[in-house]
């Protein structure tokens, strides 16, 4: 079976009963080892216990972008290809990608307090964060105030690749300005700066981050299926029981 055909909606059902289970029980493995390995790595020589608040912030920063771009090849696939499945990708994560992101402005505000001095500052990398989180609840609100899911889908999957434009603003601005963030320390060309004991515990959070989004993305999804249709259910019920509709109905066709 070609991993096309799981774009129909039963066999996606289907699909996520068998691999969700698995995909629950990896990701409470995943993150037990990678919160222990980052309980028992090394404190910083300059910033102390505060280190351990990278564990949480740098894979939720990652997938706050991760999500977007989840939602921005969705968008894709519902204006070029229109993938049955492609909306409800876009729509299912929405609200998870608004989560990460805001869990990545709380914990880099509780990081930068004792680092910076203050919680908050207007630098770029901050702004076009804060920009996402109004990105996403926007999407999630344009999808609320529009009954027909399809307009809304095309609607938001155009909004989406708009702001699409500000991932790299995000990923670069550390680079293209003078910003408080310090640049890439784990993805780069000579490689990681960060220390081997402080560098696995943190790909082994990323890890486990990554398989709470596909466990959430996937729930959230099924969920979003099963609302579809009982939503089209309802409409040929009461399709049916409008006047007329039964007796137009019982009239042998000539």
């Amino acid at each position: 079976m070609a991993f096309w055909d799981y774009a129909n909606p039963t066999r996606f059902l289907r699909l996520v009963q068998v691999v969700l289970p698995w995909l629950v029980a990896l990701c409470g493995l995943t993150f037990a080892v990678g919160l222990y390995m980052s309980f028992q790595a090394p404190e910083d020589y300059q910033q102390g216990q505060t280190i351990r608040i990278m564990y949480i912030h740098v894979p939720a920063a990652w997938l706050c972008m991760m999500c977007y771009t989840v939602m921005s090849l969705s968008s894709i696939g519902t204006l070029v290809w229109k993938h049955p499945l492609a909306d409800v990708s876009a729509k299912s994560a929405a609200p998870i990608g608004a989560a990460f992101t805001f869990m990545a402005l709380v914990t880099g505000s509780l990081w930068g307090k004792p680092m910076w001095g203050t919680y908050w500052v207007w630098d770029a990398r901050l702004t076009s964060v804060l920009v996402l989180l109004i990105m996403y609840l926007g999407l999630m609100t344009l999808w609320r105030t529009m009954d027909d899911p399809i307009k809304a889908g095309k609607a938001a999957a155009v909004l989406t690749l708009v702001g699409a434009l500000n991932l790299p603003i995000i990923k670069f601005s550390v680079d293209w300005w003078n910003t408080l963030h310090q640049p890439a320390s784990v993805v780069r060309l000579d490689g990681p700066t960060i220390h081997p004991d402080q560098l696995w515990p943190l790909l082994v959070m990323a890890i486990a981050f990554t398989l709470l989004f596909l466990v959430l993305h996937l729930m959230a999804m099924r969920n979003e299926v099963l609302r579809r249709r009982v939503r089209a259910l309802r409409m040929r019920a009461a399709s049916a029981s409008q006047p007329g509709t039964a007796a137009a109905t019982a009239q042998p066709a000539e």
